[in-house]
């Protein structure tokens, strides 16, 4: 069987393209291995990276945990989890801070507009991960034929590069003291007498052979967004009825005419029914362009 270092892999698929059986797939977040493999050892001198090699018994494809209990786990290592990893790891408790992707802070899921006094408030603004300052925002309203544009004046918003920002974040955890650990799905929770006492990872050998391990924890935070899983583990009621829930979609654009210092937002029942659409500045000739849509309204938003 194939090991291999989810640490090392660098996730190109050079390897996939050279295996004779089809063992090797790229799933969301990790290149797997499956039972498929015959050992042959094609894809060891494909792999740029060195992150291949052909398994011994009693290997393991990555490092464990540094321990087996720690006082808080944070699960999602996104600007909420990273925060609030950096802060108990400073208060002097072990902190465990779990991302299932292979890359913190991808892919972006949000418009990157934050206000400046909020952002201030958590960490001093950084240009290594301010794409743009933002000092007005046009409201614009459309309907019945019309459109009324309101504009507003003063203070301080940025638009991130939140590809650097959640790292930065995630790096801060670290420093403060809190082990990171990517590529760890959290698959479930640990119970004990009624209580959350921990977390169930995926961990192992070759992926395709690997298993779960417990980690204790005193508290455990869920910080693994909207679809959060670790909420439902624990017996939250965390589903969202259709009208508290956008469907939207963003894309970043170059090319385009816009003032690099303005948000710009616009509004109808035609134009995004329960939401709304957005262009934010991300520097000179690009912004990140969008829509949202109420998930209860798209049928008709799409003509139906």
């Amino acid at each position: 069987m194939i090991i291999i270092d989810s640490h090392r892999c660098a996730y190109c698929g050079g390897c996939v393209s050279v295996c004779p059986v089809e063992a090797l797939s790229l799933a969301e977040t990790r290149l797997e291995a499956s039972e498929a493999c015959i050992e042959c050892g094609d894809c060891v001198p494909a792999c740029p990276v060195g992150a291949l090699s052909l398994a011994q018994a009693g290997q393991f494809l990555q490092s464990a945990p540094k321990r087996r209990h720690y006082d808080l786990v944070v699960v999602g290592a996104g600007p909420g989890g990273s925060a609030a990893a950096q802060v108990a790891a400073q208060a002097g408790l072990s902190v465990l801070l779990l991302e299932k992707r292979q890359e913190i802070g991808s892919p972006v899921r949000c418009a990157e507009g934050v206000a400046g006094q909020a952002l201030a408030a958590f960490i001093e603004p950084d240009r290594r991960w301010i794409a743009a300052e933002v000092r007005r925002s046009e409201i614009t309203t459309v309907a019945n034929g019309g459109r009324k544009t309101l504009s507003i004046e003063g203070g301080m918003g940025y638009i991130l590069e939140r590809r650097i920002f959640d790292r930065r974040l995630a790096e801060l955890a670290c420093q403060a003291g809190a082990e990171v650990m990517v590529k760890t799905p959290v698959v479930g929770l640990v119970h004990e007498n009624g209580r959350v006492c921990g977390v169930k990872i995926l961990h192992g050998g070759p992926l395709s052979r690997r298993g779960e391990l417990e980690i204790a924890a005193q508290v455990v935070i869920a910080a693994d967004g909207v679809e959060s899983q670790v909420g439902r583990w624990a017996g939250l009621p965390l589903q969202l009825p259709l009208e508290d829930t956008m469907v939207c979609a963003q894309y970043l654009l170059a090319g385009i005419e816009i003032d690099p210092t303005c948000n710009l937002f616009m509004l109808g029942p035609d134009l995004a029914p329960g939401g709304y659409a957005w262009v934010f500045p991300k520097g000179e000739n690009k912004a990140n362009v969008g829509l949202g849509v109420q998930a209860s309204l798209c049928a008709r938003a799409a003509g139906q």
